[in-house]
C-alpha cells in the first residue's frame, strides 16, 4: 500500500472514530474511562482482548492490547487518551465537536493525539484479519499532558511480561515524520518562606516575594548561559537546554511583607544532557547565598523544593532498527528528526527497553491551541502506513520476527 494513500472505506472510519473520541472530554483534570470503555469495547467486536491498568483511584486507566501471537514481541503503537484544558478564548467552534471544514478536522485533541488514536482504531479489522506473523501492540495512556504521569503504571506491568514489545512508535504529531530524539524535562516548585511584617517596617520581616525573585534570577541567568555556551544540538529547532519560570505565586496585600512566595520552574534539557548539575547549583544557591541572610532576621525562613513531574530524553541511534524500519515503511530517505516536546517514547525506552521513535500525524504547532486541527491528508499518510505495517509483519518484514 502506498503511505500516501488509502481506501476511503478506511479512511471513512477514522474520520468517524475521531468524531467519537474527540467528543469525550478527556482533559487531564477529569476521567478517561469512557473513551477507554468505548476503545475496549471496539477492540472485543474484533475478538481482541484488553489489559486495564487503572490509577489509584480506579478513575483513570490504560488499555494495552495484542493483535496476533503472544509469544514474540512485536510493534508497539501506543498514544495517550488526555488533552490539555479548551478554556481559552479563540475557538469558533465547540472544542469537543469535530468540525470539518477545507481539508481540515477542528476540536480539541484532534492533532495532539486522538488523530492517531483514530488511525489506529480504525486499522483493527485489517489488523485483525490480516494473521500477523509478528503482533502489533496497542498502547492508550492518560495523564500524559501533566508529566507522563498514566503510563508510569503500564510500565511497571509490561516490565513483569514475558514478552514485551520489540519496538515502539509514539504517535504525537510530527507530520509523519520519523523522530529519534527529543528532550527530557524536570518541573519543580519552590517555596520560600520568610516572616511576615507591616510595609512601614521590611527590616522586621524577610519578604519572600524578593528572595523568591532573586531565586527566579538566578534560574534566568543560567538559562542565558545555556543560550550563549551550550553544549548545543542545531538538530534542535532550540538547540540547548531550557530553563523556564512559568507560574508564580505570593503576597496578600501591598502594605504586609509577604512571608510566602511559591514558583514552579522547568528544565527542558538535551538528552544527553542530565539537569542534575543545574537542580545542584539552584539549591546551592539557594542554602548558600539566600538562606542564611533570611535566617538573620527569621531563622524559620525556609526554601523547599518539591518536584512535579519529570521525563527522561529520547536518544535512539538513527541506525537502529525501529528508526530503519518505521523509515523503509514511509519511504522516507530524510535523517530522523529531533524536537524540544517531550513524549511517552523516552520511557518505553529507558524503562522497559523497548527502542521506540515518534511518528503520528498532524503539527505540532496546532496542539494546545484554540481551532487545534488535523488535515485529512495527514490521516490519509497515516492509514497509508499502517496499511504497510500490517503488511509487513504479515510477512514478517522485520528483522528476527
Amino acid at each position: 500500500m502506498d503511505p500516501t494513500t488509502t481506501p476511503s472505506r478506511e479512511l471513512d472510519d477514522t474520520l468517524a472514530l475521531l468524531r467519537q473520541l474527540v467528543a469525550f472530554d478527556t482533559t487531564s483534570r477529569v476521567s478517561n474511562l469512557d473513551l477507554i470503555d468505548f476503545a475496549e469495547a471496539h477492540l472485543a467486536r474484533h475478538g481482541i482482548a484488553s489489559l486495564r491498568v487503572s490509577d489509584a483511584g480506579g478513575t483513570k486507566a490504560n488499555l494495552y492490547a495484542t493483535i496476533g501471537p503472544t509469544d514474540r514481541g512485536g510493534v508497539l503503537l501506543a498514544g495517550h487518551t488526555d488533552v490539555v484544558p479548551a478554556e481559552g478564548p479563540g475557538w469558533t467552534t465547540p472544542p469537543f465537536t469535530l468540525d470539518a471544514r477545507h481539508g481540515r478536522l477542528y476540536g480539541r485533541g484532534s492533532a495532539d493525539m486522538k488523530g492517531f488514536i483514530a488511525c489506529v482504531l480504525a486499522m483493527v479489522p485489517a489488523f485483525a484479519s490480516a494473521g500477523l506473523h509478528t503482533p502489533i501492540h496497542l498502547a492508550l495512556t492518560f495523564d500524559e499532558e501533566i508529566g507522563c504521569v498514566g503510563v508510569r503504571r503500564l510500565l511497571d506491568v509490561l516490565a513483569l511480561m514475558p514478552v514485551r514489545p520489540r519496538m515502539g512508535i509514539v504517535g504525537e504529531p510530527t507530520s509523519m515524520r520519523v523522530v529519534c530524539e527529543h528532550k527530557g524535562k524536570v518541573a519543580l516548585r519552590v517555596r520560600v518562606r520568610g516572616r511576615e511584617a507591616h510595609s512601614s517596617r521590611p527590616p522586621a520581616g524577610v519578604n519572600a516575594v524578593a528572595h523568591a525573585a532573586r531565586l527566579i534570577a538566578f534560574i534566568g541567568e543560567l538559562a542565558e548561559d545555556k543560550r550563549r555556551h551550550g553544549p548545543f544540538d542545531p538538530l534542535y529547532e532550540v538547540p540547548y537546554t531550557t530553563l523556564h519560570v512559568g507560574v508564580v505565586r505570593g503576597g496578600s496585600a501591598l502594605n504586609v511583607v509577604p512571608a510566602e512566595c511559591s514558583f514552579d520552574f522547568e528544565i527542558r534539557h538535551l538528552p544527553g544532557e542530565a539537569p542534575d548539575a543545574l537542580l545542584e547549583r539552584i539549591g546551592r544557591y539557594a542554602d548558600d547565598t539566600l538562606l542564611p541572610t533570611m535566617r538573620e532576621v527569621a531563622p524559620e525562613a525556609s526554601i523547599d523544593f518539591t518536584p512535579l513531574a519529570s521525563y527522561p530524553g529520547l536518544q535512539v541511534d538513527a541506525e537502529a532498527e525501529a528508526v530503519r524500519f518505521v523509515q523503509d515503511l514511509l519511504d522516507d530517505r530524510r535523517p530522523p528528526g529531533k524536537i524540544a516536546f517531550g513524549t511517552e517514547a523516552g520511557l518505553f525506552h529507558a524503562r522497559c527497553g523497548v527502542p521506540t521513535v515518534v511518528c503520528g500525524p498532524g503539527d505540532i504547532a496546532q496542539a494546545h491551541q484554540p481551532d487545534e486541527f488535523v488535515d485529512v491528508e495527514q490521516l490519509q499518510r497515516c492509514l497509508g502506513f499502517l496499511g504497510r505495517l500490517r503488511d509487513a509483519l504479515g510477512a514478517s518484514r522485520i528483522a528476527g520476527g
